[in-house]
């Protein structure tokens, strides 16, 4: 039996993102679904905590950390290319699919259950992970920014729109309370504290 899952998990932090963009600070796939995973926790916090919300934070948070496990085969496809008609949706939907039944069939039959539900998020859960996943492009794109790259002007200005229209109050919250301190040098972040 081939157990091979982890070592393809661990394969992500090789994985380079935004490949048809120049970045002055190379953003990997691992990092890129660590972050994610926070943001999607913290959004499911701010949801029980101010909106009457009763997600399960932590099932969120991993969903969140398992959410581009795809592109350990596919790699990271640019959004234009991925969203660019119907049939590259299409065709990249059915490419996804294909990955993650490669991946699951790597893990053992007593467990593999449990792992497939963490690829699958639908309603509110898929809303907070899918704006997790635009705030995080979207910090990048800032960080980019803050360095004199702008490369990453206009995708930025993209994200935070789309990040707006999904009217996720949790990411709203999270744009108005939280992402300020982003752009701001480290002295800065601890002196505000």
């Amino acid at each position: 039996m081939n157990n091979g899952f982890y070592a393809m998990l661990f394969r992500m932090k090789h994985i380079k993102r935004w490949g048809i963009m120049h970045s002055l600070i190379p953003d990997y796939l691992s990092t890129h679904s660590l972050e994610v995973a926070f943001i999607a926790h913290s959004l499911a916090i701010v949801g029980n905590t101010y909106f009457g919300k009763s997600y399960n934070c932590d099932a969120i948070a991993v969903k969140a950390m398992y959410h581009d496990v795809p592109e350990i085969f596919t790699g990271d496809i640019p959004t234009p290319v991925k969203y660019f008609s119907d049939e590259t949706k299409s065709a990249y939907s059915s490419v996804e699919s294909a990955s993650l039944n490669k991946l699951s069939d790597m893990l053992p039959n007593d467990f593999r259950d449990k792992y497939v539900s963490y690829f699958e998020h639908t309603g509110e859960e898929h809303t907070l992970i899918k704006a997790a996943d635009r705030i995080s492009a979207y910090i990048k794109c800032m960080e980019e920014k803050n360095y004199g790259n702008r490369e990453f002007e206009i995708a930025g200005e993209r994200l935070l729109l789309t990040v707006k229209e999904m009217k996720c109050e949790e990411a709203d919250y999270f744009l108005k309370h939280f992402l300020e301190p982003f752009g701001l040098p480290i002295d800065s972040i601890i002196e505000k504290e």
